[in-house]
């Protein structure tokens, strides 16, 4: 596993990282949120590693992130509450879920043709996002049902060496995930309160919002 740090990346190492990404590797890197698993999703084998560092079941769909709006339309069927809550929102920490596009791997969105897309406010993903051309994966980087990751060091406590590259950003500010948000239904449903709340997105859409059932 080859490490990097985020504070003192230069030209060379984002072009040895992007190079690694285009030819199947599987990263470790610092988001808006926490440690990301980043990998090409169009990569159905690279998509089969992630199953595997994280022991998690290939029923359980995995995120995107894009670093500006058209690259999320280039994967998925934007919809009016689409352009309404990421116009407010994005970049930053929240995950919409909307129609997948035609041509999204199976194996990304679980078979269920919707996919999760997020444009991180965290300057280091979207410079990588740009540099790479193509949206990148960022589940979680830790075991399926563990604590999620904030540091470089939990993320080697928990994966190992199974990861090809790590990029230490340092201490992430917290543990809580993007806030997640249905839009494949009208009206939306919260799926996960993060650092957007539902008081926001609730005053957002007059009302017209419901958390999901327990």
């Amino acid at each position: 596993m080859k490490v990097f740090r985020a504070d003192t990346l230069e030209e060379a190492g984002y072009a040895e990282i992007v190079s690694l990404l285009h030819a199947g590797s599987v990263i470790a890197f610092l988001t808006d949120t926490v440690y990301g698993l980043g990998a090409n999703p169009f990569n159905t084998k690279s998509i089969d590693r992630i199953f595997e560092i994280k022991g998690r079941r290939e029923t359980k769909p995995i995120l995107l992130l894009v670093n500006s709006v058209r690259m999320a339309e280039s994967v998925s069927q934007g919809n009016t509450m689409f352009y309404t809550v990421v116009r407010r929102f994005w970049p930053g920490p929240l995950t919409v879920i909307v129609r997948a596009a035609d041509g999204i791997p199976s194996k990304l969105t679980a078979g269920r043709n919707t996919v999760g897309v997020r444009w991180p406010v965290a300057a280091f993903a979207t410079t990588l996002v740009g540099r790479f051309g193509l949206p990148i994966t960022a589940t979680s980087a830790n075991r399926s049902g563990m604590p999620s990751a904030i540091t470089a060091e939990e993320v080697r406590m928990q994966l190992g060496e199974s990861v090809d590259v790590l990029i230490d950003g340092g201490t992430l500010s917290s543990r809580t995930g993007s806030t997640l948000l249905d839009l494949t239904n009208d009206p939306p449903v919260l799926l996960r309160e993060g650092p957007i709340s539902f008081e926001s997105l609730h005053a957002l859409f007059k009302g017209r919002i419901r958390r999901q059932m327990a």
